[in-house]
């Protein structure tokens, strides 16, 4: 009869067994308590969604102002152009032609 277990041991086998279950259950537990319910699930979503589309229009907000500070540069540098080169070459023009005309 060596073979068959004793009682004692078929009682540790049994406890063995039910701890394993009793840990499988409380891991099992652990999940189900972790999970997000779908309404919970939907608003974070739509929070997230109200932050990304936040997000492009300050970057596009900025886009914007880089291309207005760009323009104002360009018009300023016509503006200085047409106010300080201009009438330099008019100067220019007039010193010429008085010479020109003076010496026929």
């Amino acid at each position: 009869m060596p073979d068959l277990p004793t009682i004692g041991e078929l009682v540790r086998r049994l406890e063995d067994r039910y701890g394993d279950v009793r840990d499988d259950l409380h891991v099992m537990g652990a999940r189900v308590d972790s999970r997000v319910s779908m309404e919970r699930y939907q608003i974070e979503q739509a929070q997230r969604d109200d932050a990304y589309k936040a997000l492009l229009e300050r970057v596009k907000s900025i886009e914007d102002a880089r291309r207005d500070q760009e323009r104002l540069r360009a018009a300023d540098r016509r503006l200085i152009l047409s106010g300080l080169v201009v009438p330099v070459l008019v100067i220019l023009l007039q010193v010429y032609l008085s010479t020109r005309g003076a010496g026929v």
